[in-house]
């Protein structure tokens, strides 16, 4: 065999050679491929859980928005890794870094601990308070006005090498209801306590004084007042539990509303002469006699000598027609369905604290209007007005906005939560609007009645 024969076998068998290397790579580098495409999804799947089959990116995103804790991921130095959706209104996050020295802090502390966990309350004051949902009554009962300051419950713990979770708990609610708590303990203490306390002193000072008639019937005289406030304020605490118990025992009927706001001010009609306070009924508008026998009542606006001073005293009563300009006007009285007697006295309490908050000489307006399906019972004052901060705790339980003018007026405390108790039991709402030294107004708010077949 020649040479050449031999150098062309030899070229051939190489070219056979490297082909079947080419042909071997080129499927093993195909199975690689598969086989490392296929360990890094059974790698995922096995990092999960919460079981095989479940992806584990959306899952923790999904995990993460079902938290009752917002969530923070940073480094040891404050910069933000992951913010959940939950962790934005609280505003702790700018430019990627926290801004809150307090939560730094903890991280500080964490991060030289060398891991493990760390839990703590801290204080943030809010820089921008939300807007107030409104309804354009004011604010309703139950209703909270936004605070100026956050009570956060932080936890912070390492996850890896410089990286750190933070969860953080609003119990600015919880906070809030544990202060209404403790004022209701201290004040419902105080009044049982301070009538009590008197009438045992009185008595004592009656029978040290028992050859003085004079003095014998003017601390006799003492302690009947005493002892009548003891009792409107236990009455007023068993009105407060019938109230709050009276789900599924209410004797739901179809009544007026015209015919309630007439005996709520029947019940008050006395204490309104006796503090020279002019008490007017309308309904959709209209001035209506605020008895049922017929007699007119006085006009909205009377004419008077001091004009300026007349009129300074109407303007809240005006202001609340105002309110109810978009009732359209009707001569039918507008219909609820409703418990008469819950119903009658949660209107009387407004106008007794109408009454007794409110100078001599002045309006106490009483308005009933019905827009589509909604009947509204207002009641308007020019008294001395609730300051702002108080809005939103005058239907607490033993709340007061002035203890000492309270206790000259002889209110128990409760007949505001007594009043929201009646309305709500019978599928309404309350709200008040007020301003200070411009008098206040309380809208009770019902369903009206499904038209008679």
């Amino acid at each position: 065999m020649e040479i050449w024969q031999i150098a062309l076998i030899v070229i051939v068998a190489a070219l056979v050679v490297a082909w079947a290397a080419v042909i071997a790579y080129s499927k093993g580098k195909a199975a690689g491929r598969a086989a490392a495409e296929q360990a890094a999804a059974d790698d995922g799947d096995a990092l999960s859980l919460f079981g095989e089959t479940v992806p584990v990116r959306p899952t923790e995103r999904r995990l993460i928005e079902v938290m009752p804790e917002a969530l923070l991921v940073t480094d040891r130095n404050g910069l933000v890794r992951y913010a959940s959706p939950g962790s934005v209104p609280f505003g702790l996050v700018g430019g990627n870094r926290l801004n809150s020295r307090e939560i730094e802090d903890i991280l500080t502390q964490v991060a030289s601990d060398g891991g493990g966990v760390r839990e703590r309350e801290v204080q943030l004051p809010i820089r921008r308070r939300p807007p107030v949902p409104s309804n354009g009554r004011g604010v309703e009962a139950g209703q909270s006005l936004p605070q100026n300051t956050l009570y956060l419950r932080v936890r912070i713990g390492d996850l890896d090498d410089d990286l750190y979770a933070i969860f953080i708990n609003d119990v600015s609610e919880q906070r809030r209801f544990e202060a209404m708590r403790r004022d209701f303990v201290t004040n419902v203490s105080h009044e049982l306590k301070t009538p009590a306390g008197a009438i045992s002193l009185l008595a004592e000072t009656v029978t040290d004084a028992a050859d003085d008639p004079d003095a014998v019937r003017y601390f006799s005289g003492r302690i009947s007042k005493e002892s009548a406030r003891l009792i409107e304020l236990v009455h007023h605490l068993i009105d407060l539990q019938k109230a709050q118990n009276a789900q599924g025992i209410m004797n739901a009927q179809r009544i007026s509303a015209l015919d309630i706001a007439r005996d709520a001010i029947a019940a008050n009609q006395v204490q309104a002469d006796a503090r020279h306070v002019d008490i007017r009924l309308s309904v959709n508008g209209k001035t209506v006699p605020s008895e049922a026998s017929g007699v007119q009542a006085a006009p909205a606006a009377a004419a008077s000598t001091d004009s300026g001073e007349q009129r300074k005293q109407t303007e809240p009563a005006e202001q609340s027609e105002q309110q109810t300009a978009d009732v359209q006007p009707t001569d039918a009285a507008p219909m609820i369905v409703a418990d008469k007697e819950a119903i009658v006295t949660a209107v009387k309490n407004l106008v007794e604290n109408a009454i007794h908050y409110s100078p001599e000489h002045t309006t106490v307006a009483v308005g009933v209007a019905q827009s589509g399906d909604k009947v509204t019972i207002r009641v308007v004052d020019q008294g001395i007005g609730i300051p702002a901060k108080s809005l939103d705790r005058v239907f607490e339980r033993f709340y007061r906005v002035d203890p000492a003018r309270s206790r000259e007026t002889g209110g128990s405390g409760l007949g505001l939560a007594i009043t929201k108790h009646c309305v709500q039991e019978n599928g309404g709402s309350i709200a008040v609007w007020s301003h200070e030294g411009e008098g206040s107004t309380f809208t009770i708010e019902l369903p009206a009645a499904p038209a008679e077949a």
